[in-house]
């Protein structure tokens, strides 16, 4: 299975060189991916999104506000009944204070995120959550 994956930043980051990074490893991976860029307002995302029906989201962010515009973001997602239930992940710098102990990560999983990855050592994690998903497993576990 191909699986059709939108790549985004929050509104806040311009970053764009990660976003170009995820959508090479996602292709390397067989998927048919949509990069919206950087400084995408959330509108967007979900007006997209709600478009494309993906079966994946993926949200990077390199600017370290990624864990309060993530919030939002989710929110705004799982608000749209078309996207309840799609898989939707972020990664990267998700806060300013070089690591919280954990609460972000907490706080973006109990918004409404399917799995959250820090910015050294997720590749294989996210490589194996982007194949249970082709294969048809969902997120696995232990990616929460």
């Amino acid at each position: 299975m191909t699986l059709d994956v939108v790549v985004t930043s929050v509104s806040s980051d311009a970053h764009t060189w990660n976003l170009v990074y995820l959508q090479l490893l996602l292709e390397e991976l067989g998927c048919q991916v949509t990069n919206l860029g950087g400084c995408t307002l959330d509108e967007t995302v979900v007006a997209e999104c709600a478009a494309r029906n993906p079966d994946l989201i993926v949200v990077s962010s390199l600017n370290g506000h990624g864990g309060k515009d993530g919030i939002r973001l989710i929110g705004a997602i799982r608000s749209c009944g078309a996207l309840a239930a799609t898989p939707v992940v972020i990664g990267g710098k998700l806060d300013v204070t070089g690591g919280d102990g954990g609460r972000t990560t907490a706080r973006l999983l109990a918004a409404g995120f399917d799995a959250v990855f820090g910015e050294t050592g997720w590749q294989t994690e996210f490589r194996s959550l982007v194949q249970a998903l082709a294969v048809g497993t969902g997120v696995p576990t232990r990616a929460r």
